[in-house]
């Protein structure tokens, strides 16, 4: 027999169903709303949220490989390419071959890129400060430590050597 007993809503208005409780939806329903306003914020600098990605992976590391920028920015690399010259041709990168293998291509900040890219880090620390003070003690530092052992466990190892 079928229990028809509805299920309780939770806080969030979603009935306490397999959804509201899976852990992929619960990852990717966090990001979503923890991204949704700095993402405005970067739209607002006439950025889209891939290029927001890159200028914020260049910023932690310039001079990047593409195929690591792709690892990274979570784009695929063929669109990451595309993204990079549309950045190029507005004057937020520059790309130039590998001095020890030619055949590769790095991505470096220009000084506007750079000057972009540093306002927003600094605004998306903040943003992130204002995340973590909504949890409770030390959950913020308990979620990020869970995190990063998920994706260390479930990332393949040749993203894991940042």
């Amino acid at each position: 027999m079928t229990d028809t007993t509805p299920a309780p809503e939770t806080e969030t208005g979603l009935k306490d169903t397999f959804v509201s409780g899976y852990l992929l939806y619960l990852l990717a329903a966090a990001s979503e709303a923890a991204s949704a306003q700095f993402h405005a914020r970067v739209r607002e600098e006439g950025l889209r949220v891939p290029e927001w990605r890159v200028l914020a992976c260049l910023h932690d590391r310039d001079g990047a490989m593409v195929t690591r920028l792709a690892q990274f920015a979570l784009i695929e690399q063929s669109r990451l390419t595309k993204i990079i010259a549309q950045m190029e041709d507005r004057g937020l990168v520059t790309r130039r071959g590998d001095p020890e293998d030619r055949r590769r291509t790095r991505v470096y900040l220009s000084p506007e890129g750079r000057a972009l890219a540093e306002a927003l880090v600094i605004e998306a620390r903040r943003h992130e400060a204002d995340l973590l003070n909504i949890l409770a003690g030390s959950d913020g530092a308990r979620i990020k430590q869970a995190l990063r052992a998920l994706i260390d466990r479930l990332a393949p190892a040749e993203t894991l050597d940042a």
